[in-house]
């Protein structure tokens, strides 16, 4: 049986319309799946999401620990083909270590809370509890704090650079990870948070002449954009006072999926 063959016997099954259909409810329904085993709750979750009022809300879906998420979210990646699937991990390398943060981590905390404050609908995050337990930056704050370069812009390009440095930034030769930067002429590379691949804007004087993804360990460019935004370390860059739980930060119309809500409350 191929791939498309199942996922279409999932989205006929009575019982995955029964759980899109509860979602509809203007009132929070609480739902109890069980006898799923293996990969069934990722096609359980396919089906219910492309559902047509389903496809509509967000998702997040919160697994025991970050070994079971991140499966979970390769396999719905590989079933769903979802733009909008983010994997929401903790930010440090070493658990009970909260100085040392994981880079790529960051990264795709901030990616998935840009695409929240930009987009209000169809996301899908998926999680575990120790990622949860971090705060975030309040969506406001978040929005304010975005650097946006679109082609043909006129840049300060000191004033730029400045606010790079105030954000947390740090000026390298050549940029390999997020948070750093690089000029060299009129190249500027930027290495956001919010992007897994970092930018390269090429300015002719002030005057952005064009922007483009590029690879960091070829340092070949891969495609152009008309617009970039930078953003900062959201894990390191906050007063306290200005983070909330990703729970406050999410949009009313969320759907929370969870495995063994017991073990995750607990943890």
């Amino acid at each position: 049986m191929n791939l498309d063959v199942l996922k279409n016997e999932y989205s006929n099954d009575p019982r995955c319309f029964q759980i899109a259909d509860k979602l509809s409810f203007a009132q929070p329904q609480h739902v109890h799946l069980k006898g799923l085993q293996g990969s069934s709750p990722q096609f359980v979750f396919n089906a219910v999401f492309n559902h047509s009022v389903s496809s509509q809300l967000n998702h997040l879906i919160i697994l025991r620990d970050a070994e079971e998420a991140a499966y979970f979210h390769n396999s719905l990646e590989n079933i769903t083909g979802a733009i909008n699937l983010f994997y929401f991990p903790s930010s440090f390398k070493i658990k009970k270590n909260y100085t040392l943060l994981n880079p790529s981590h960051v990264m795709l905390r901030t990616e998935a809370l840009t695409k929240l404050t930009t987009a209000a609908n169809k996301n899908i995050i998926v999680t575990y509890p120790e990622a949860l337990f971090e705060k975030v930056v309040v969506s406001k704050t978040l929005k304010e704090n975005i650097i946006s370069i679109k082609q043909g812009d006129v840049l300060d390009v000191n004033a730029v650079l400045s606010k790079f440095v105030d954000y947390g930034f740090e000026r390298n030769d050549f940029v390999y990870e997020p948070g750093q930067f690089a000029v060299r002429g009129g190249i500027l590379d930027i290495y956001s948070f919010g992007n897994e691949k970092p930018y390269r804007v090429e300015l002719f004087g002030n005057d952005v002449d064009s922007i483009r993804i590029f690879d960091p360990e070829t340092q070949l460019s891969e495609r152009k954009l008309l617009q970039v935004n930078i953003i900062p370390n959201v894990e390191t860059q906050f007063e306290n006072g200005e983070k909330v739980s990703l729970l406050e930060f999410l949009p009313e119309n969320t759907v929370v999926w969870m495995e063994d809500w017991e073990f995750i409350k607990e943890k």
